[in-house]
Parts: C-alpha cells; structure tokens; sequence
C-alpha cells in the first residue's frame, strides 16, 4: 500500500478550512482533514465548530483533552493531510525503548548526570535490552488483555520463553546454568539481583496490574520451593515445562479461613495406608493463575503439622474465576481439591517443616511486589507532572497552584525514598546467602513493603485529587490514574497484610536487642 503524501500548508491556509463540511485543524505543526470524522467525535461535532478550534492551532485544546498516543492510532493517523510549512512537530509521546526525559520519571541509577554504587555497565545494557523487548512485545498485549480479561497471549509467553525470560524471574541460582539469557547479554553466573529488579521494574511500567501478576506472576511464587526444596526427579520433570511457560505453577497458600496466618490452614493431607500417596483435601482462595495453572504448590497440614506439597492438575482439582477489582487475566482462582491423589514423593522439604520452606520464600516474594510497588510509583508521578504541566487552571498552569506542588513533592520523596532503601536490601541480597537472607532480612523487608504499600495508596490518593473526574475515568488522559488507584490495594494484602508485615519487622528487631543495653 503506497504511503499518503503530506502537503505543506501556511497557517492561512488551513484557516481557510472552519465550517461545517470543510473542517481542518492543526495539531503539533501536522495538518489534520477532520471533516468527516467530526460527526464520529466522542466529544461531538461542536467542540470541533468551536471557532477557537476550526481552522486553527488546536494543539493546545487536543492536549488538554487527549493523550498523545490517540494521534498514533492508525485511524487518526488517516486524517493527517499534511503538514505546516517551515514548522516541525516536537511533542512525542513514549518512544519504545528510550528513557524518559520527565524528571523522576526514571530512578536515579538510569537519569542523565546522576551516578550509582550498585549497577554496572551490565546493568544498564541489560536493562535498554529488557525495556525494548518488554515495549516492542509485552505492553500492546498486555493493554489489549488489561481489557479483555483475558490470559496473556501464547505468543508473548513463547517470545519470553526463547530469551530465558522466565527462568531470569526466578532470580540468581543454579536454574541459570547453561542459558542464553537475553541473547547474551549476560552470563548466567552474573546475573544478579539488580538484574532481576530491573525485569520486575521494566514490566511495571505497563501501568497493567492485572496482566502484570497473570504473566505468570504465580510461577515467580510458586516455582522457587520447587527449585529449593524439589526432589532431583520433580525438578528434572517440573522446571522445563514452567519455565518454557507450557506448564504455569501457582502458589496455593491462603484460604478463606487462614491468610497471612499459616497456622490456620485447614487444608489437609493424609497419607494412604501404604504411605505412597497423600490424598489432600480443602480450598484455596485469592490464588494468583490458578484459573489457568497446572502445577499448584499447596500448604496442607498434616499429622506432623504444616507440610507444602507439590499437585499436579488432576482428577478432584477444580479451579473457579474470582471477580475482583482488577481484570481477569490474572487468574485470580478458588481452588478445591477433593480427595487428590498426589505420591509423596512431591513433598517439598521435609514434612512438617512447611513453615521453613514457605518463610524462605516469602522474602523473594516481598522483595519482586517491593520492586513492582517502587517502579509504579515512579509511573504515576510521572503522569502527575506531564498532566500538571499541560493542564491550565485559573488561566495558569496547573503546577502554578501551591497546593499541587506540595502533592507532587509528596509523590516524589515517598518514590525516591522506596527505591533508595529497596536497592539497599537488594544490595545485601547479592552479598548473602539464601540462608543469610532469611535470618536478617526478613524483618527489613516486611517494613519496606508496609512502607511501600503505604506511600502508594498515598500517592494514588494525591494523584486522583491532581486528575480530578479524569482520576476516576477508566480511559482517557487520567486512564493509568484511574487504574492505579483502583488496583494498589492489592500490593498492600498480597505477600502478607501491612499490619502483619510491619510487627514481623519489629519482633525481628526486638529478638535481636542485645540484654545488656539499658537506657
């Protein structure tokens, strides 16, 4: 199909263009032929009659009205007829790949001029590989599935599996062994924590909470006890098929009864006489994939108390959709097991020892939520000040009101001071053993993510005021606002509630005052 020619046109020209039936306006210096389309105009044919928008510079209207990726749709593209002479566009929108010039808008380690300890020049080629692969293939399925509930296209789990994605989700380990990791980019041995942030970040930009925890969100919780506590066999058999994405685990833990209380599970699992299989019975609820899962790492308890047992989808496994306030691409699932047959032989860790095995997984679990929680933060405030300095209000800028200011301060210092501790645990991460981990980390990072969670909800909060009715508006320019707000909660219950979270840190801390400091 050849390509249209764009004409250039003076500005008295186009003005030339005002009425009903010959109708243009311009746009960012492009010359746009609007005359059939204004009958089609969601707003109405009026707003485009309007004698400061008919055959003149509309730039400035269009923006206040409309985000820039409306112009970059195919079918508002046809309506560009040309172009003004002498003039060149110079608004853009999001360019696939690039870093954002919107201050805040990247963390400190990826802003021109500032510097960090802790990435590498390996970092920061991993992560312009990472975001142009997560913009070119990740984002366009994930707003089309945000809206049509449904689970992420095979397509973009295939395009992950072939670059090692998904095993790179699990984080550093042994898993790596032998992978081409995004091509090459990095050796399997040096791949780190950093490394596994900046995936986690990278994704969050989609601004898609839930396609974000359906692109297998439940294989990142639900496939490390397997690859740490997995007998040789389940782990030949297992991590293949979930890491080539044919085979999604999910992590059954939380029930109606019991949440973040573990001890209160009533999921049960009793072996048979011959003592080859458990047969486990019960409910899971809230369980992240598990509409579309096919391996689920379930806590039961058992005669020697708490024990996580490997189940494979089966007869008497049965999985329903849960509604909640995000979309359903993210599987959210009840699940029922009734009387399922499982060899004992996918017991992972010793039984009765569930407690260990489940404590040392939550800290990787927190720490990606943490990740994801930071980098959405970041999203909206940059949203805030692209809005706040387009929008008028009282004839000014909309950033000229105090009030605003003092908002988007807010924004800014919960953001940067999230990151900031974040890479300060992550940088422990890298320097201690799984073991390490969880005997001084856990406490940091339950109230790191009581923090974060918060100051989200803050910040969901302030940016609504700073949209107004647009904050409330699921598409349009308040659209990411609307979802945001909509969506934050979850990082606040999932993982483990604030509340529980933050005491776990202060217990931690107190079991480790010393007995001979007094006041």
């Amino acid at each position: 199909m050849a390509t249209k020619e764009l004409k250039a046109f003076t500005r008295e020209e186009v003005a030339q263009h005002n009425k009903d039936g010959d109708l243009w306006i311009v746009v960012d210096a492009k010359v746009y032929d609007i005359t059939r389309f204004k009958n089609l105009h969601p707003g109405g044919a009026s707003v485009l009659l309007d004698a400061e928008v008919a055959g003149q510079d509309a730039t400035e209207v269009f923006y206040g009205l409309h985000r820039h990726e409306v112009l970059e749709k195919p079918q508002y593209q046809r309506l560009q007829i040309g172009f003004i002479v002498d003039e060149k566009s110079v608004i853009q929108g999001r360019v696939i790949g690039e870093l954002s010039k919107v201050p805040y808008a990247e963390p400190t380690w990826l802003s021109t001029g500032y510097h960090s300890p802790y990435y590498s020049d390996n970092h920061r080629a991993f992560q312009k590989v990472v975001r142009k692969f997560i913009d070119e293939v990740v984002t366009p399925d994930a707003r089309a599935r945000e809206e049509d509930g449904k689970p992420p296209s095979a397509s973009v789990i295939e395009a992950m599996a072939k670059v090692n994605f998904h095993a790179m989700r699990m984080g550093p380990g042994k898993h790596l062994k032998g992978l081409e990791l995004m091509g090459g980019i990095v050796k399997p041995e040096e791949f780190d924590y950093f490394h596994e942030m900046i995936i986690t970040q990278e994704f969050a930009r989609s601004g898609c909470r839930g396609y974000g925890d359906g692109l297998m969100a439940g294989s990142v919780i639900g496939l490390p006890p397997v690859l740490n506590f997995g007998s040789d066999e389940i782990k030949a058999k297992v991590v293949p098929e979930v890491l080539s994405g044919k085979k999604p685990i999910c992590l059954a833990i939380s029930e109606a009864f019991a949440g973040s209380d573990v001890s209160g599970l009533r999921t049960t699992a009793v072996k048979t006489e011959d003592g080859k299989h458990w047969i486990i019975n019960g409910t899971k609820k809230w369980i992240t994939n598990g509409t579309f899962a096919h391996y689920f790492t379930v806590g039961c308890k058992t005669e020697d108390g708490f024990t996580v047992i490997l189940v494979e989808r089966s007869e008497g496994v049965e999985t329903k959709s849960i509604k909640t306030s995000y979309s359903p691409t993210a599987g959210t699932a009840f699940v029922t097991f009734d009387n399922v047959k499982v060899p004992v032989e996918n017991t992972l860790g010793a039984e009765g020892a569930g407690i260990f095995v489940m404590l040392s997984n939550f800290n990787h679990e927190r720490w990606v939520m943490i990740c994801s929680s930071a980098r959405s933060q970041r999203l909206i405030v940059e949203e805030c000040l692209k809005w706040t300095n387009q929008r008028n209000a009282f004839g000014k800028p909309l950033h000229s009101q105090a009030v605003i200011r003092s908002k988007l301060a807010a924004m800014i210092s919960r953001a940067e001071a999230v990151q900031s501790w974040l890479e300060n645990i992550t940088y422990q991460m890298n320097n201690m053993s799984y073991k390490e981990q969880a005997k001084y980390l856990a406490g940091p990072i339950g109230l790191l993510k009581m923090t974060s969670t918060k100051y989200a909800q803050l910040t969901a909060t302030d940016a609504v005021q700073v949209f107004g009715g647009r904050g409330i508006t699921r598409s349009g320019m308040g659209q990411h606002i609307e979802h945001y707000h909509r969506t934050v909660p979850f990082d606040a219950i999932l993982g483990g509630a604030e509340d529980v979270l933050g005491d776990l840190g202060v217990r931690q801390a107190i079991r480790q005052m010393p007995k001979n400091i007094k006041l």
